[in-house]
């Protein structure tokens, strides 16, 4: 498969990397951009106005910049160099990783010819259970110490951005915590390497999609591909350097009884240069069963969503291709 990755003249793909879509997606200067350090602010002022920011970009677009955050550039940068250490590892090495079905704590997969699936992306990716155990591969030994350190520092961004939401929707902490067992609360990371493609015309990196937990911080490596849909139009994502990106998934979709919308989004390929992302995916535990919020339901007179065990949720959504429009009711 190397060969292909690094075909350049290839008139066309092999058929199973072949989507069909139109690309096309407006420039937006005026993103939300929320900024960490006021929602962690002694001013209740600028608390204040953060959380009207998060609530309004949730509600609206169910996205946004995320900035001041305080997880080191250093660390990020070091974070996505393991990643594409792991990912120039040869084909050998990396399939030692490949998972036996869909609910293995690592997960690698690639350009493999050979499987079975009709349909194949134009991308690697690795899969990693971080909490509430913590699954990492051993080679390159770079990126087991890295990940370590920003599993923590993503979970402190995470638990403090859970809080925000929660004030935001009016709710109480010790509450949040509890219904949605945010003490074994289920992070992963997905990894993702788009090598550039021949024919960037006849393939993608990610189909639209929405995330399945509370929400998603994904960082990358400043090349741009990720696409968002608002309001029926796509938008071209062009983020800081040092930001984290925010989107809305799921389970949070479904908790706040459809005030934040899970956000679909995208991931193009070019034919220049590579592309890497790092999705850290922050859950409720997975045998919390997610359901509107109480207070959410009495003020709206009703559950815009039926409940269901975020395990369960998973599996339907893998095996039966269950989206959370099947959810709201």
């Amino acid at each position: 498969m190397a060969s292909i990755v690094d075909s350049h003249d290839l008139k066309s793909l092999p058929s199973k990397f072949n989507y069909n879509y139109d690309p096309t997606a407006l420039s937006c200067d005026a993103f939300p951009v929320v900024d960490f350090s006021a929602l962690s602010a002694g001013d209740p002022d600028q608390r204040s106005k953060a959380i009207h920011d998060l609530s309004k970009a949730c509600e609206e677009w169910g996205f946004f910049i995320l900035v001041n955050h305080g997880i080191a550039e250093d660390l990020m940068s070091a974070t996505l160099s393991a990643v594409k250490e792991f990912m120039s590892l040869g084909v050998d090495e990396k399939m030692e990783f490949a998972g036996k079905d869909g609910v293995d704590p690592i997960r690698y997969s690639g350009f493999d010819l050979n499987d079975n699936q009709r349909f194949s992306l134009w991308r690697e990716k690795l899969w990693l259970d971080l909490h509430p155990k913590f699954h990492c591969p051993h080679n390159p030994q770079s990126l087991r110490e890295v990940v370590v350190e920003y599993k923590e520092r993503c979970g402190e961004v995470s638990r403090k951005l859970m809080e925000a939401i929660s004030d935001s929707l009016q709710l109480e902490h010790h509450y949040v915590d509890r219904v949605l067992g945010l003490d074994s609360s289920y992070q992963f990371v997905v990894a993702n390497h788009y090598p550039p493609c021949p024919r960037p015309d006849q393939a993608t990196g990610l189909v639209p999609h929405t995330d399945f937990c509370l929400f998603t911080l994904l960082i990358h490596n400043g090349v741009p591909g990720l696409q968002i849909e608002h309001q029926g139009q796509w938008f071209n994502v062009d983020s800081p350097k040092n930001s984290l990106l925010f989107n809305v998934a799921d389970q949070l979709e479904i908790f706040s009884n459809g005030r934040y919308k899970s956000l679909n989004h995208r991931a193009l390929v070019n034919e220049i240069s590579e592309r890497m992302s790092i999705a850290w995916e922050y859950g409720p535990s997975k045998e919390t069963i997610v359901s509107p919020a109480a207070a959410l339901v009495e003020k709206d007179g009703r559950a815009m969503y039926r409940s269901i065990k975020l395990d369960d949720y998973i599996g339907r959504l893998f095996n039966n291709r269950e989206y959370i429009s099947s959810y709201r009711q």
